[in-house]
């Protein structure tokens, strides 16, 4: 998998869990959080029973695919069967698959009780729960579902936990389901990936169309781009605004059927889109390695908010640039911003900008 040695990250947690510790990690996306715990589980779970020995909690559907496949890739010469678990995708389709025996399920919180209730998947020997991404599990509202998913798991499990900030639902969390913990912190609390360029331009709200549409008319510069809207709305208008432009773009929002959602990702991870705007079902978790650009159409609504959407950029090492428009009404949360990551975030004219861009 061109693994040659291990992130920070992969080298603590790895060695702790191994240890038969349960484990709280810390660390902002696109640190290698994902091989952290999914190495240890593919060296532990036994391929010869086939039954479910390991259940990953994730937010989004999205997530839900791309660490199972990761997982799945990890185990692939262990012979272990993983299984993504969401809401819509065909359930009969997940039934078939739960039939055949599954080792690992990697599964949404709401999709995974419905199975419960049915009685279509049992975690009576389930030996390991990793909750991934925590933090945002809490934000969208399935405490409830995560605290009815604990009752049908075994006391004797061992407990991961994986959260980008750390809250006080997060310790509660921690305090409740987890066994004397080993806590690991890689960077700061809300911190940014060191390879990313952090720029802003002052741009007026009516020119902010405009404003994008140049700076996508740099091929050379932006090789591709993450687009961040508010609303599904907004996202659809400015897709259909670039598209009547030339520009090569597709939208994705929770009210797109999952399998044109799948079917745009595939083709962005694959580089064969250039552009895709997104609200926040995207800012967080999807593994998108080739992006050399995050650009923040619309201003961020909090701190944590602007970490997650440029962590989509600058992953692994690599390098990357997170532009943001800023407009009249933004002033007050560009404070909030820059009063945390001081001067990485540096004002730049847009003229000048794609001046600059245009001799490279």
């Amino acid at each position: 998998m061109g693994y040659r040695e291990p992130t920070p990250i992969q080298a603590i947690v790895i060695p702790e869990v191994q240890a038969g510790h349960d484990v709280v990690g810390q660390a902002q996306t696109g640190t290698g959080k994902t091989a952290a715990f999914g190495i240890p589980l593919v060296e532990d779970v036994s391929r010869d029973v086939r039954f479910v020995q390991a259940l990953v909690l994730v937010p989004t559907r999205e997530l839900s695919v791309q660490v199972s496949e990761e997982i799945a890739r990890l185990g692939r010469f262990r012979g272990l069967r993983v299984i993504a678990i969401y809401g819509g995708q065909s359930i009969n389709r997940q039934l078939d698959e739960l039939r055949k025996g599954v080792h690992i399920i990697v599964a949404t919180p709401g999709r995974l009780i419905d199975h419960l209730e049915r009685g279509t998947v049992r975690l009576s020997k389930v030996r390991f729960v990793v909750l991934d991404e925590a933090d945002q599990i809490l934000d969208i509202g399935f405490a409830d579902d995560i605290r009815k998913i604990f009752r049908y798991v075994p006391a004797s499990r061992r407990t991961l936990l994986f959260s980008a900030t750390m809250p006080s639902s997060i310790k509660g969390l921690v305090y409740r389901y987890m066994k004397d913990p080993v806590w690991i912190t890689v960077g700061g609390e809300a911190e940014p990936v060191d390879q990313v360029k952090q720029v802003y331009f002052e741009v007026a709200e009516r020119d902010r169309y405009s404003a994008l549409d140049h700076l996508l008319k740099q091929p050379n510069e932006i090789k591709q781009a993450l687009v961040f809207r508010r609303t599904k709305t907004g996202v659809d208008r400015l897709v259909n605004f670039l598209k009547n432009h030339s520009h090569d773009v597709q939208a994705i929002h929770g009210d797109i059927p999952q399998p044109q959602r799948d079917a745009v990702m595939s083709r962005f991870r694959a580089k064969k889109l250039r552009v895709l705007v997104a609200t926040n079902v995207a800012s967080r978790g999807l593994d998108i390695p080739a992006v050399s650009h995050v650009i923040n159409y619309d201003m961020p609504g909090s701190l944590e908010e602007y970490i997650h959407r440029i962590g989509r950029t600058a992953r692994m090492g690599k390098p990357g640039t997170a532009i943001t428009f800023v407009s009249e009404w933004d002033f007050e949360m560009l404070d909030v911003v820059q009063s945390h990551v001081g001067g990485e975030l540096k004002n730049e004219h847009l003229l000048s900008y794609l001046s600059a861009s245009s001799t490279t």
